[in-house]
């Protein structure tokens, strides 16, 4: 936990939180802090600065926090992501707001399993652990959004147009694609198949509302490999 993400109902004052879920567990346990101690710290959506341990013990834990920092700039990116499994959900969910993508579309695609969209991984509970266990690694307090589209060609026919306009606006598909482009600033919009790719018809379909089919070499990544990759090529990450 290299942040303390603090939401409103820690605070007990405008200058003070108490805690006692797992991150009093985790500051008690394994960071094994003690009064005195100061660690960083924001509050969700908010800005960043240091907490002081006031008072803690097996119960929770009282902080005194002074927060004036801006959280890191976001990454200019939209990421359209064809539902993967569960497990491997999870630690997507981690890596995209660890990196700062904040609007995700979770679509359907002919190669999804049925099933995927039926896991709890996929609760609203769920989806905000994981991406807040990101923020925590990265040290970031914006929470992305997530937005779930289980109907692929509704979607990509009434939706994506307005998603893609202005937009360099991707489709990453290793067979009969550009190499992936240089790294920008520019507000781009990504699109990333299942475990097998997007079929031909998907590609022509978002082809057809502008997305350009991109690759990133010979080799074929498994989705949680590809995506970091992508972001890490597209954008000139600090």
């Amino acid at each position: 936990m290299n942040l303390l993400i603090l939401e409103k109902e820690d605070f007990t004052s405008s200058t003070e939180v108490r805690i006692s879920d797992r991150r009093h567990r985790h500051m008690l346990e394994v960071q094994k802090l003690e009064v005195g101690d100061t660690l960083r710290a924001g509050e969700l959506n908010g800005l960043i600065g240091s907490a002081r341990v006031d008072q803690i013990d097996s119960e929770s834990v009282s902080l005194k926090v002074d927060l004036q920092k801006k959280p890191p700039k976001p990454l200019p990116a939209t990421l359209l992501l064809a539902l993967p499994r569960p497990k491997m959900l999870k630690r997507t969910f981690q890596t995209l707001a660890a990196m700062g993508v904040k609007e995700i579309y979770l679509i359907n695609a002919y190669r999804v399993d049925k099933s995927y969209w039926s896991t709890p991984v996929l609760s609203e509970d769920s989806i905000r652990e994981h991406l807040i266990l990101g923020l925590e690694q990265a040290g970031d307090t914006q929470l992305p959004k997530v937005h779930i589209r289980k109907r692929f060609k509704p979607f990509v026919e009434d939706e994506l147009p307005a998603l893609v306009n202005g937009k360099r606006a991707l489709i990453a598909h290793p067979y009969n694609a550009s190499l992936c482009p240089e790294p920008s600033d520019k507000e781009t919009l990504i699109a990333v198949g299942p475990e097998g790719g997007f079929i031909p018809y998907e590609v022509d379909l978002m082809q057809q509302q502008g997305l350009e089919a991109i690759h990133l070499g010979e080799r074929i990544l498994r989705v949680e490999t590809a995506v970091p990759v992508l972001l890490s090529r597209l954008f000139p990450i600090s």
